[in-house]
């Protein structure tokens, strides 16, 4: 079956392998690279890494995607959000995933040789965490801070990009983002746990237990409180924390839905995490605007 389709019919289940159609999860990677990138540079980056940023943010995501249904392909058709990937359907092979993987991470490699040689340094252990993640759920009691490193390697690889060097800052940044990224993936994890019970896997949400809450709370309150640090560091404006604020209050309203544990109120939590990273952007942004004002 997976063999003989053409591959004009193959198109829609590769768009749907690599999630082209949730874009939620490249906006997640997106934003803190964003971060980095305008701070990094005190303003605008220069519009060549910036494309190159955007566009490599939108490959490695896809080919995360890839890897992960991969790697979950025996467990996903019994979850219910999950059962209609195309690897769990069988719509794609295990083979044909490989390569499409293995093509997105070659592109975005391909991408970044004009930069600093310090950046392709850095997609090494980018790539590594990056196909590795979806294996973590196998052993790790909380894969998703695995996954927050891997998402926030973006941080560390724009500041190579744009200054030659990571600073301490860069690394700060990072672990603000391991934080959140434990506070939006549990709350993903926690629609899935009666599945994950069932197949056996581990997550934030079931290792968290009844303080699932609790933890995402702290999660988002230690990830807002290392951004201010950030700020104090690279002597950040009022604007700055005004963007900070605006989080903080966007993760209160977050715990409103999911104090209940309802999936559908924790999914859409997930999904709205995408207004906490702008608006921490928006705050950068109009920060360095007016410093160079």
């Amino acid at each position: 079956m997976t063999h003989s389709m053409p591959f004009a019919d193959k198109l829609p289940h590769y768009v749907r392998l690599m999630r082209i159609d949730k874009p939620i999860g490249t906006l997640l990677l997106l934003w803190p690279t964003l971060w980095a990138l305008w701070l990094a540079a005190g303003g605008w980056p220069p519009l060549h890494i910036l494309v190159i940023f955007v566009l490599g943010t939108f490959l490695m995501r896809s080919a995360g995607c890839v890897i992960n249904d991969y790697a979950d392909r025996d467990f996903d058709g019994h979850v219910e959000r999950t059962k209609h990937r195309p690897l769990a359907t069988k719509s794609v092979s295990p083979r044909e995933a490989l390569l499409l993987a293995a093509g997105l991470s070659l592109l975005s490699f391909v991408l970044i040789l004009p930069l600093e040689p310090l950046v392709i340094w850095l997609s090494v252990p980018a790539l590594f965490l990056a196909a590795s993640y979806p294996f973590t759920k196998r052993f790790f009691a909380i894969p998703q801070a695995y996954l927050g490193i891997a998402f926030g390697f973006g941080i560390p690889m724009g500041f190579a990009a744009v200054t030659g060097e990571v600073p301490g800052v860069a690394w700060l940044m990072l672990l603000a983002n391991v934080f959140w990224a434990v506070a939006y993936d549990t709350e993903y994890a926690m629609v899935d746990r009666p599945d994950d019970l069932k197949i056996g896997i581990k997550t934030s949400a079931i290792t968290f237990g009844r303080f699932d809450v609790a933890a995402i709370m702290l999660c988002y309150a230690a990830a807002i409180g290392l951004l201010a640090v950030v700020g104090a560091l690279t002597g950040a404006g009022p604007a700055y924390y005004f963007g900070l604020a605006a989080a903080a209050g966007i993760a209160g309203y977050h715990f409103t839905l999911i104090r209940a544990r309802e999936r559908a109120d924790c999914f859409k939590a997930f999904r709205h995490n995408n207004w906490l990273g702008a608006v921490v952007f928006a705050g950068v942004f109009v920060d360095q605007l007016l410093r160079a004002g």
